[in-house]
């Protein structure tokens, strides 16, 4: 029996992880849940799966979500704040850890399950985007095992060698695919892009996600975090992996060896492939996704990207190259950013040009600690405020 914490239980991932959990009561044991501020969903997760702990972003949502419970006669012992999220990840009573916290906010949590040896199912791209040598190091001097959850790198994991190590020429690996539906508005005239809405932002042709993950697919930032983090996943340069835009998201990424082969993994777009994978890894379970019906797909297409169209993509393997906290500040300019234009302060293209500010106008330091890499993760957001105030609308 696992026993298993969910970071970020009310979010897209969250919710997919427990309607896998739910198909296998034999199997796994929910210890803990927390979420930032959706206690009406936490309290509703807590009385389907009773965990010991719960654990939510403010001291005024903890007091909400304990009287919830109090009235359904649940005994969860609810917490708040990021110390509290740090105590369930390493906790000696979880096996394994979904980090599915979005954004910088998942950082501190998964990295203390790193260092508590723990089974990391990682969907938080933050983490290694902000503190990739930092936090692979963890892992390794920690023991901890670290199982991909991006349908793509999941895809890549599972097309790899089960005995990989991080060394792409010791397993005649010549490129790393990364596969991309190109979001919303890959044959919108790039022209009328300045005029897109949020709304029409977050409707991804494919998959369900998140108001912010769906911005980034618009913008294809999400592939270039997901650039950085295969970079640190799976020891791959910069000059090792490709992106490939394929619109029916079926082919979710690919492994091209030396010898010619391609290695791909394939399945309907849903998330609970990937997270059921890794949950049962090196055995398979039932996830609740149908099979995939290739017949019915008819026509799979392939195109490179344009960085015209897509220049935060271009922004993401810029900073790769450039390392240290370069990952940093523009995770950080992207988060601000992709906020304001939610918040409708700053047009779609606006997101591009508050990241590139932001990265060309402060130095990049040594990615040397936490601390340091927490410092220029705060620099970079109060340059993003500013050049966002002076945008603002």
């Amino acid at each position: 029996m696992q026993r298993i914490t969910i970071l970020g239980a009310t979010g897209s991932i969250g919710v997919s992880t427990l309607d896998v959990l739910a198909r296998h009561p034999d199997k796994y044991q929910v210890y803990a849940l927390s979420a930032h501020s959706r206690v009406e969903q936490l309290a509703a997760q807590c009385a389907q799966f009773q965990p010991q702990r719960a654990v939510v972003g403010t001291a005024d949502a903890a007091a909400r979500l304990a009287a919830l419970l109090r009235e359904r006669g649940l005994r969860t012992e609810v917490e708040y704040g990021e110390a509290a999220l740090c105590a369930i990840a390493s906790s000696e009573q979880t096996d394994t850890v979904m980090a599915a916290i979005v954004g910088a906010a998942g950082l501190a949590p998964a990295l203390a399950a790193a260092r508590a040896g723990k089974k990391i199912l990682l969907a938080n791209k933050e983490a290694l985007v902000m503190s990739g040598q930092l936090f692979m190091d963890a892992v390794h001097e920690h023991g901890a095992t670290l199982l991909p959850i991006d349908s793509e790198h999941n895809a890549i994991f599972q097309s790899l060698p089960q005995s990989y190590a991080r060394s792409p020429a010791a397993a005649g690996v010549a490129k790393i695919v990364l596969t991309a539906s190109g979001g919303p508005f890959l044959k919108r005239a790039v022209e009328t892009l300045e005029a897109v809405t949020p709304d029409e932002a977050c409707k991804h042709p494919n998959w369900e996600m998140g108001r912010k993950i769906s911005v980034d697919s618009a913008t294809m930032m999400n592939k270039g975090l997901e650039v950085i983090e295969a970079h640190w996943l799976f020891g791959a340069p910069a000059a090792l992996i490709e992106v490939v835009i394929h619109p029916q998201s079926v082919i979710h990424s690919m492994v091209s060896y030396v010898d010619g082969s391609v290695i791909a993994e394939l399945g309907n777009p849903d998330m609970r492939t990937p997270i059921a994978n890794a949950l049962a890894f090196p055995e398979r379970i039932a996830s609740g996704v149908a099979q995939l019906d290739l017949t019915a797909v008819g026509t799979l297409q392939f195109e490179k990207p344009d960085f015209a169209r897509f220049p935060c993509l271009a922004l993401a393997f810029e900073a790769l190259e450039a390392g240290g906290t370069a990952p940093a500040l523009l995770n950080a300019a992207n988060e601000v950013a992709v906020q304001a234009f939610l918040e409708q302060r700053i047009g779609f293209r606006d997101i591009d040009r508050v990241i590139a500010r932001v990265m060309h106008e402060n130095e990049h330091g040594a990615a040397s600690s936490i601390e340091a890499v927490m410092a220029q993760d705060a620099r970079a957001r109060v340059a993003a405020q500013a050049i966002v105030a002076g945008l603002a609308r």
